[in-house]
């Protein structure tokens, strides 16, 4: 961009479109309506259908704040989330999520650490399904879309995926069960899969798929605690037993050993993949 393209916008519009401006502002409101929606979950707890209704609305209201604070803000198009592939690319990391938490659960049934008990009716699959709309939606939006691009615009993308990955783990300590442990392993093994998953594509929908499938197996499926919530049962009737470095404890699956090395392992040749492609981007201090 020219010199005297920048002169030529008014100031309001070089203020809005600073990076550390998008994420005060457009983060905020983001970040208030994952706030809100978590709200109308309580609220709609008992009615999940209506759950999953009103936090499909929400997503999709989120992405639209999104798309519109790009278009007539930031003045570009929203290559991000263009639906040309998105269902290919959702399913693609839908296939990783679902995967890697079905690799940690077959390594800890295989120690004899998680043993299944039983089959629950099918109506226990859809409380888990707004939570995971809602994380896979909100949580990529702001960490993925509003805060690692803004910081990489600034820092470039190796800084964005560590602050990114940082920020992402600490989040977690709100959580009811949160520790600093479980905060320390989704920093490291999400942080860092999950700002690859963005990488590989420059795209948000393979971050979106992988997101929502991870939380919706460990909970929906396998009945697990996801990253400190509450534990709600799922389909299959679970005992999980042994110590907290192989089941992650109160935290859940993601605090466990397994989770950090197989996530780790994916998210390395996922990034290993977007350096190839080129994908990796200097910051202005450069």
């Amino acid at each position: 961009m020219s010199e005297a393209t920048i002169a030529a916008k008014p100031l309001w519009l070089r203020i809005l479109q600073f990076p550390v401006i998008r994420i005060a502002a457009l983060g905020g409101i983001i970040f208030f309506m994952m706030m809100l929606n978590n709200s109308f979950m309580l609220v709609f707890k008992q009615t999940p259908l209506v759950s999953i209704l009103v936090t499909l609305g929400m997503g999709l209201a989120a992405m639209a704040v999104y798309a519109g604070w790009a278009r007539f803000v930031e003045r570009r198009a929203v290559s991000e989330l263009s639906l040309a592939g998105a269902g290919r690319e959702w399913a693609m990391g839908a296939a990783i999520g679902a995967g890697l938490i079905t690799a940690c659960v077959l390594a800890l049934a295989a120690l004899g650490m998680y043993r299944v008990e039983g089959l629950n009716s099918l109506i226990f699959l859809l409380p888990a399904v707004s939570m995971a709309l809602s994380s896979g939606t909100f949580e990529e939006l702001f960490f993925r879309g509003v805060l690692f691009r803004s910081i990489e615009d600034l820092f470039g993308s190796w800084i964005a995926v560590a602050a990114s990955a940082l920020l992402f783990g600490l989040v977690h300590l709100l959580n009811p069960a949160g520790t600093l442990a479980g905060a320390v392993y989704i920093s490291i093994e999400a942080g860092l899969l999950l700002a690859a998953a963005y990488l590989i594509t420059r795209r948000l929908w393979i971050g979106i798929g992988l997101h929502m499938a991870w939380n919706y197996t460990l909970s929906g499926i396998f009945s697990g605690i996801v990253s400190g919530g509450d534990s709600d049962p799922g389909l299959i009737k679970a005992v999980i037993t042994g110590p907290d470095v192989l089941t992650g404890g109160a935290f859940g699956l993601e605090s466990s050993v397994f989770a950090l090395v197989f996530c780790t392992s994916a998210g390395v040749i996922l990034m290993a993949i977007a350096v190839r492609r080129g994908h990796v981007a200097a910051g202005r201090w450069r």
